[in-house]
């Protein structure tokens, strides 16, 4: 089965850290998923750069583009990882295993179709 690992940081904490910082924390993440890889169930993994110059599109009617930084976000998605787990409890043992853990909210999705 599919899963999403959505990576929930609060806002305004990548600029709270040091360039230093932030280059270790990044240098985890891609040890971690380089062991993902290599264990079989990544399909995918990226990291999102800040929310600054992000760009909603909206449809209540008719499409809206709304530039952020948004007033009622409180965090914003850091990155993702796509995996192939054989349960549910597989993908949340590896969102507890993710560095991000330490740092940011981890949301465990399972993909399928958006009617189920």
């Amino acid at each position: 089965m599919g899963y999403a690992l959505l990576i929930m940081e609060p806002l305004g904490q990548r600029e709270a850290r040091s360039e230093e910082q932030g280059r270790a924390l990044y240098e985890r993440m891609l040890e971690f998923s380089a062991d993902l890889q290599r264990r079989g169930v990544l399909t995918l993994s990226q990291s999102l750069k800040s929310d600054h110059g992000r760009t909603r599109v909206t449809a209540p009617g008719r499409a809206t583009l709304v530039d952020g930084p948004y007033a009622e976000a409180k965090e914003m998605i850091g990155g993702l990882f796509l995996l192939t787990c054989a349960t549910r409890e597989e993908a949340v043992a590896i969102a507890r295993a993710c560095p991000a853990a330490e740092w940011a909210t981890i949301e465990v999705r399972e993909l399928g179709p958006c009617f189920a």
